[in-house]
């Protein structure tokens, strides 16, 4: 399959649609000259990695990440050792559908403790980094809103998540390189310190997610809008993460009814056009 006219590097995040399993999905993608997919792991209980991975490459497509891995944090030291093992069964169903990356979504507070739920997210993707190493599997650490510290993630801001990565490499020489950075629009757009903290992820960006901030906000997790339809600047940071090196794929990503609610093929015409109006550069 060769991809549409510029659209060399767009991604079809699976969350993003409904209605069909991953097979429909990856037809679904041909048809529109999506080059790229990235599959949530649910819909491997349904088509399992080897075969997903067989159709993905007979469509001419690549994976460009898997989602997802992380919520390293737990109440007690049996949980915790569960979420490990789940993290590397994580790690193997990448390697198998051929994805460069695993998204990493690092897990919410335990017991009201922020500081310490943190130091158990570290610990944890330092413990699974040189299992993804070995299997070729990078980790992506998914700074997420503030508003999901409490239930998702503790890792809140994108200084704070290349911060982590930068501190696990230094620390494990086997896993250096293999930890880095996702950046989703949707969590990080807000941050006054971001284009200072995309510059100090110069070479662990590992992927790049688009969608929009659309007010009012019908739900916290159901809430990303379609590209073009909030108060994003998303070509600016687009731009912003391309000027340190990133030129991976970039994955629309968008949790909303009303778009789960449309045909498959309805949302990627309007997730194709819309890429091209506001993600690249305007066309001449």
């Amino acid at each position: 399959m060769k991809p549409g006219a510029g659209l060399e590097r767009l991604s079809l995040n699976t969350a993003t649609v409904r209605g069909t399993d991953l097979l429909g999905m990856v037809d679904a993608c041909a048809r529109a000259g999506i080059p790229w997919i990235a599959p949530w792991r649910h819909l491997l209980q349904e088509v399992p990695a080897e075969r997903a991975a067989r159709a993905i490459r007979d469509a001419g497509m690549r994976v460009s990440s898997l989602c997802r891995g992380g919520f390293f944090t737990a109440p007690t030291e049996a949980e915790r050792q569960e979420r490990l093992e789940d993290n590397r069964r994580a790690i193997d169903e990448a390697a198998t559908l051929g994805a460069e990356v695993l998204v990493l979504v690092c897990g919410g507070v335990v017991d009201k403790d922020i500081r310490g739920s943190r130091q158990m997210v570290e610990a944890g993707i330092a413990v699974v980094g040189p299992y993804a190493a070995e299997r070729g599997v990078k980790l992506g650490i998914e700074p997420l809103h503030p508003m999901f510290a409490a239930d998702r993630s503790v890792v809140n801001t994108l200084r704070q998540a290349n911060d982590m990565a930068v501190r696990i490499g230094d620390a494990d020489a086997g896993g250096t390189g293999t930890v880095g950075v996702v950046v989703d629009v949707y969590h990080v757009w807000w941050d006054p310190d971001l284009e200072d903290a995309i510059e100090a992820s110069r070479g662990r960006v590992l992927g790049f997610h688009v969608n929009d901030w659309i007010v009012p906000l019908p739900d916290v997790l159901e809430g990303r809008g379609m590209m073009g339809d909030g108060h994003i600047e998303l070509r600016r940071l687009r731009r912003a993460v391309d000027a340190v090196g990133y030129d991976g794929p970039i994955e629309v990503e968008i949790f909303h009814q009303g778009w789960w609610a449309k045909p498959v093929d309805e949302v990627l015409a309007t997730m194709v056009k819309r890429y091209r109006e506001v993600v690249l550069e305007p066309a001449t």
